[in-house]
């Protein structure tokens, strides 16, 4: 069954001040950060919407508090999609399916990139299969849209601030809104 813009605005209402994992913010705080940062580089409502769902995985697959620490992989760039589907373009699914294997491949790529990594997104890349190998990054690269997830990852790294200020969820939506496929 494929999401309206209210039961997305739903879920964060009954999910979203849960904490995100390991991490100084709720999942809301990070779905707005991350929505904010694109917006303020200049992102289109396509991008600007894939930063604001990307972990929209976590409010529908509820793994509990920092499921990496069990040694589990939620697979959360994966759950969401179905939802989501008929809903949004290809652009938006495969920044916010593509975004854990860009930190996979921002690992194998930037040398120190995995040093700036939270405690929690070191534990989780080891579960979500470890750093891409020179032919695994550049295959991924190659991929339409696989830019663009990269671009996604570096938002998603930096929207992890106790204390920024964002625009609301509503006005996110509304650019959702913009670019919803139907």
């Amino acid at each position: 069954m494929a999401l309206t813009l209210q039961d997305i605005d739903t879920l964060f209402a009954r999910h979203g001040a849960a904490q995100y994992s390991g991490e100084p913010v709720t999942q809301l705080e990070h779905a707005l950060q991350s929505a904010y940062l694109a917006e303020q580089a200049g992102a289109d409502d396509e991008l600007v919407t894939a930063a604001l769902l990307h972990d929209l995985g976590h409010l529908l697959n509820d793994q509990g508090e920092t499921p990496s620490l069990r040694g589990v992989d939620d697979v959360h760039q994966y759950f969401a999609l179905p939802f989501l589907r008929g809903v949004f373009g290809e652009r938006v699914l495969c920044a916010i399916k593509w975004h854990v294997d860009a930190k996979r491949y921002l690992c194998a790529t930037r040398p120190d990139y995995w040093a700036s990594l939270s405690a929690d997104s070191k534990r989780s890349l080891t579960l979500q299969g470890g750093v891409f190998s020179a032919e695994q990054a550049a295959q991924f690269i190659a991929q339409e849209n696989a830019p663009e997830a990269v671009q996604l990852r570096l938002w998603d790294d930096q929207a992890k601030s106790a204390d920024l200020v964002t625009p609301t969820l509503a006005h996110y939506l509304a650019r959702a809104r913009r670019c919803m496929v139907h």
